[in-house]
């Protein structure tokens, strides 16, 4: 439990004990996120409850089907599972040919879990950070909705609460009005480590420029501009609607509406990072229009063609420092590079996870703009953050 809860006497229940599944794409998340649990409950109660994790796994046959298995009770528990479709490092064997498990593959055994559970827990929330078919969200033509898709299987298999994180768009939600599905943000956790990693910048209008890299992600840079005062510039992608490469239109140019950079440190704010041809498309704009230092945060770092031109980027002085948290699957690599930043999501899952198994309002956790406001403070007057 949250060290800041009120004594055991005053609680309200729980919904029931906590049972925390992290499937083998998430082991590692799911071992922190635990860590910190036990450390909660040991500072409330002055007892070592012991781990929360439930061992779990989905063995496949010769030929690629797969089944499954608890190897632990989840009666009466409050089941939490946690899952990255996004990791691509997983492989399995079919038909003597190794195969790399692809988000349908971790979708898939996702289901077979809850399958597994068959109905003996008291509750099942799904923790899936990058949201199953988030981007495939809509429909431009003849097209198939997988996100609401799954989203409804996932509520028809028994599932009480989905937490995903900066969803491509949360109005799949829409697709089931009456299961409990949360978008969280990482604004906190992100601005907490651009300060600790970059202590001399200077968050005013005078030295600092929000950058939206796309019409869909001014929502994000415009939270923080408005929150610091800080002017706001946008990019337009213009597309080649002819053709399709890799699924989508490919991105004939980036057009800039803003004021000038000149001189100003920049900070472009995204979703993810897929290829990342689009930054660094708008890093080497912004060096042209004479901006300062260039930095970038993103929620998910896919880099789906390697980092090589990132190195190369930071390298000619194009671009810093991007910043990424270790909600899904990072290229090994990227924790030699000095450009890049790992920002740790692991504390505030288990705090999501311990005020939900008490039904508690997580109002406080969503919604981060006094603490970031706290943490501006403690920076402008050169404190260690």
């Amino acid at each position: 439990m949250s060290p800041d809860r009120a004594p055991f006497s005053d609680l309200i229940h729980q919904v029931g004990p906590i049972g925390l599944i992290a499937m083998e794409s998430c082991r590692d998340l799911g071992a922190r996120v635990d860590k910190h649990l036990m450390a909660f409950h040991e500072e409330q109660t002055g007892v070592n409850p012991g781990s929360f994790l439930i061992k779990s796994r989905c063995p496949r046959f010769s030929n690629g089907e797969a089944k499954g298995i608890l190897d632990e009770s989840v009666r009466g528990k409050d089941i939490y599972i946690l899952v990255d479709v996004g990791n691509y490092s997983l492989t399995y064997n079919i038909m003597g040919i190794q195969n790399h498990m692809s988000p349908d593959d971790h979708y898939a055994d996702l289901k077979r879990v809850i399958s597994a559970i068959g109905g003996k827990a008291k509750r099942i929330n799904v923790i899936m950070p990058f949201l199953y078919g988030g981007r495939q969200h809509k429909r431009a033509a003849r097209e198939s909705l997988d996100c609401a898709s799954a989203m409804i299987e996932l509520q028809n298999l028994g599932v009480t609460n989905i937490i995903t994180f900066d969803a491509h768009d949360s109005r799949v939600s829409n697709a089931i009005p009456l299961t409990g599905f949360e978008d969280v943000h990482p604004y906190y956790q992100l601005m907490k480590s651009i300060l600790r990693e970059v202590p001399d910048i200077q968050v005013d209008k005078e030295h600092l420029m929000m950058i939206s890299p796309d019409e869909g992600g001014i929502h994000r840079n415009l939270y923080y501009s408005t929150l610091f005062g800080l002017d706001l510039g946008i990019f337009v992608k213009r597309r080649d609607y002819s053709r399709i490469v890799n699924g989508r239109n490919p991105i004939v140019a980036h057009e800039f509406i803003g004021s000038s950079v000149k001189g100003k440190d920049v900070l472009i704010m995204d979703d993810m990072l897929s290829s990342g041809d689009s930054i660094l498309d708008i890093a080497r704009e912004l060096k042209r229009r004479k901006a300062g230092r260039v930095f970038a945060a993103v929620t998910f770092a896919l880099f789906t063609d390697g980092i090589k031109e990132f190195d190369k980027y930071h390298k000619k002085g194009l671009i810093d420092k991007i910043f990424a948290t270790n909600l899904t699957y990072r290229r090994p690599e990227l924790s030699e590079m000095p450009w890049f930043v790992e920002v740790s999501m692991s504390k505030y899952i288990a705090k999501l996870v311990d005020a939900l198994n008490y039904d508690e309002s997580i109002s406080v956790l969503l919604d981060p703009q006094q603490r970031i406001m706290n943490l501006l403070e403690r920076h402008n007057r050169g404190e260690k953050i």
